[in-house]
């Protein structure tokens, strides 16, 4: 009855429209009033939650993505991509996607890369001929590969959760972050063709050479990002601060993007993105200790177990739990709820940690970009000026592609295990 209470109110919540953390927050407190539980216990798990040093991440990286976005960075990143590929057909939609490819090394978060790229390069491909609904279908299906590609926050919560290397988990999500960029350009050029949507012109390697000296320092901060965790040279919490002051050195002396007086009000804007994403681990938090309670993960394992023990249907059947938890839940409150019970499962069964927090990531991403709940379908439409019904038509060739790709890297551990095992004998 109090299971079928909390459920209850959480899926109203979720129908009304209120925020995912809110959500949580309520049918927590719902369940622990109709249970006789002191509420004093929701400020003890949230707390409990969120005291975690590699959580300190989350405002480090939030940080240094604002500033190298305040510094002018994105537009730089759109140049280099489109000096690349934009002679192509389809070029902007193959620049978008290699601008966000790019962009994950900075941001770590899908909204932020969608609201980041798509500020940019929807208005580009509208004025360039390319229909509103592709150009934000586009946008939106290019951010997620940008928490799969280091550094990733739903990694370091992974890591939060379980005590994984969050080192080796970033290595592992480069390869398949980089396969399903791939494959959304692919998926850009066959709809370019078939709709003969324009090509620029080859401006010559002069162009390429000059634009990538833009770009060049956003693909450093990756680099001195993963050599400094993987070398042993700083923790991924130091390595946050480190990305950060990088950032402002960058933004502000190189890229001269943005002045001193500016600071302030991306400090602001950063701790509220950065306290947002806390608030909703610590209701998260909450929600799942009662879960566990009741015994619930435990239960999704043993049912999970008593129908097979196959390691590849397992692998099968988490893939179509996430991707459909995904399409209505906030990945990061998924991941505190349900990653724990079905890495149990992985592992009972023979898979790796670090391949299995790989591709449930992965499905968690792709549910950013699923209707009718995808946040970054939201985001990416509000910047188009069209409506969440065109852009989820637009939306399933990618899909198509990315749940591809995720199968293949679900099916083949060595595409995400391959780095790992080189720099972590």
């Amino acid at each position: 009855m109090l299971v079928t209470l909390l459920f209850g109110t959480f899926a109203v919540c979720l129908i009304l429209g209120t925020p995912i953390g809110v959500a949580l927050g309520l049918a927590s407190a719902v369940y622990l009033f109709g249970a006789g539980i002191d509420l004093s216990v929701v400020p003890q798990y949230m707390f409990a939650g969120m005291d975690s040093f590699v959580l300190l991440c989350i405002p480090g990286f939030v940080l240094a993505g604002n500033l190298m976005n305040g510094g002018g960075i994105t537009d730089q990143i759109v140049r280099f991509g489109n000096a690349i590929v934009g002679h192509i057909r389809g070029g902007l939609g193959l620049a978008n996607v290699v601008g966000s490819m790019i962009f994950a090394g900075i941001s770590g978060t899908a909204v932020a890369e969608t609201a980041s790229i798509g500020s940019v390069m929807i208005p580009a491909m509208r004025k360039s001929g390319y229909d509103a609904h592709f150009a934000a279908a586009v946008t939106a299906a290019a951010s997620t590969v940008g928490p799969i590609i280091p550094p990733s926050v739903p990694m370091i919560i992974v890591g939060t959760l379980t005590g994984l290397s969050v080192g080796k988990m970033f290595l592992a999500g480069a390869v398949p972050g980089v396969l399903m960029g791939i494959g959304m350009m692919i998926t850009v050029y066959i709809i370019s063709r078939k709709r003969g949507y324009p090509k620029g012109t080859w401006q010559g390697w002069g162009h390429v050479v000059r634009t990538s000296k833009a770009a060049f320092w956003a693909i450093l901060m990756t680099g001195v990002i993963l050599f400094g965790i993987v070398g042993g040279y700083f923790t991924p919490t130091e390595a946050s601060v480190v990305s950060a002051l990088y950032a402002f050195v960058v933004g502000l002396f190189v890229y001269r993007g943005f002045k001193v007086s500016a600071l302030p009000n991306i400090l602001i804007e950063s701790a509220i993105g950065s306290g947002a994403l806390v608030l909703l681990v610590g209701l998260a938090n909450v929600f799942g200790w009662i879960l566990t309670s009741e015994q619930i993960p435990q239960a999704i394992a043993a049912s999970m177990l008593a129908l097979t023990t196959n390691k590849y249907l397992i692998i099968l059947l988490i893939n179509i739990l996430l991707l459909i938890v995904g399409t209505f839940m906030e990945t990061i409150a998924a991941l505190i709820i349900l990653f724990p019970p079905l890495l149990a499962v992985a592992v009972k069964v023979g898979i790796d940690p670090i391949h299995f927090a790989t591709f449930a990531v992965i499905n968690l991403m792709i549910g950013l970009t699923t209707p009718p709940v995808g946040v970054c379908l939201f985001v990416s439409a509000n910047i188009a000026k069209i409506s969440l019904g065109a852009i989820s038509k637009a939306i399933w060739p990618f899909l198509v592609c990315n749940i591809l790709v995720l199968f293949l890297v679900s099916y083949v551990p060595q595409i995400s295990l391959w780095l790992p095992s080189l720099f972590y004998k």
